[in-house]
């Protein structure tokens, strides 16, 4: 059980280490987006791949032009926000849990 306990908690580690770089990674390419970047520089291109999949599936269901802004990006950092508040501190808790079994 002790050995169950750690892999959660590295899991619920980690995974916090990737919420909090991916909204990084949003937050970046949303100030980006507010100048006329090169669309060939990579690090643009990088931004672009790494973002547009979330970003286009929240569009999709709340379109750009009946707000005439862009809150896509606002919205994903919520949902990570919620993912980080609500789904690491449950793992935390369930290691803590099956630990003390």
């Amino acid at each position: 059980m002790f050995i169950l306990s750690n892999l959660i908690n590295a899991v619920a580690t980690i995974l916090d280490l990737a919420l909090t770089v991916y909204m990084w990674i949003i937050i970046i390419a949303a100030l980006i987006s507010w100048v006329s970047p090169d669309p060939y520089n990579p690090i643009v291109r990088f931004l672009y791949r790494a973002t547009e999949p979330v970003l286009s599936r929240i569009r999709r269901v709340i379109p750009v032009s009946g707000l005439g802004i862009d809150v896509s990006p606002m919205i994903a950092i919520l949902g990570i926000l919620f993912l980080k508040y609500f789904i690491i501190p449950t793992l935390v808790e369930l290691a803590y849990r099956i630990k003390t079994i």
